[in-house]
């Protein structure tokens, strides 16, 4: 009886994966989705089309995995920005600036994925990835929130989920102004003030603010 030879192990891969997918994310937000072609990804990426197919899928596919990497990495910094500074009007402006930061990065296309490029997708999966994110970037600085109010830093009627949708609305905004040629500059002064604004009418009235 002939046994089967035992086939010999792949070829490693010539790409780093996550390095990849880093490399798709700034094809994405130059182009945008439906004018991003599977040759702009090959190009962009440094793969071949086999191996982007083998190892990513198709296009669509290929922007969801990009999408939850990217709202991941965006998250983490947005957290640390948030959580790190001792006052909380720091943490907002920390919070405000990091969208800025991120929506200005010289080593891409101005914006951001998930508020200019993601929206714009008609595809029921990356609707509703996007509202996890924003419900999740809501809760986050809620949860700063709540932690100024233990800390006596807010009176306990402040209105932490309004304000927290307030927040996340102005980076929002501040993303927008950025894809649009606002300057870095311009926006990071924005963002001081914006900050300041939301806690405005509760350092001046802290118990007769709703």
């Amino acid at each position: 009886m002939i046994q089967n030879a035992k086939r010999p192990p792949g070829r490693p891969r010539s790409f780093d994966e996550r390095d990849a997918l880093e490399k798709a994310t700034r094809v994405f937000r130059s182009k945008g989705y439906d004018g991003v072609t599977i040759d702009d990804l090959v190009a962009g990426m440094g793969v071949g089309r086999p191996s982007l197919y083998a190892v990513f899928g198709d296009k669509r596919t290929l922007f969801l995995r990009v999408l939850k990497l990217y709202a991941e990495a965006k998250g983490a910094g947005a957290a640390k920005a948030l959580f790190s500074p001792t006052t909380l009007r720091d943490s907002l402006v920390g919070f405000l600036r990091h969208a800025v930061e991120s929506a200005t990065d010289e080593a891409s296309a101005p914006g951001c994925l998930l508020v200019c490029v993601a929206p714009l997708v008609d595809d029921a999966e990356v609707r509703q990835f996007l509202q996890y994110a924003v419900a999740g970037g809501v809760a986050l600085v809620e949860r700063r929130f709540s932690d100024a109010i233990s800390a006596g830093e807010l009176p306990s009627g402040f209105p932490a989920t309004s304000r927290a949708t307030q927040v996340v609305d102005l980076s929002r905004g501040l993303t927008v102004r950025a894809q649009m040629g606002t300057s870095r500059k311009t926006l990071l002064k924005d963002a001081e003030e914006a900050a300041e604004l939301v806690l405005l009418p509760w350092r001046e009235h802290p118990t007769t603010n709703g």
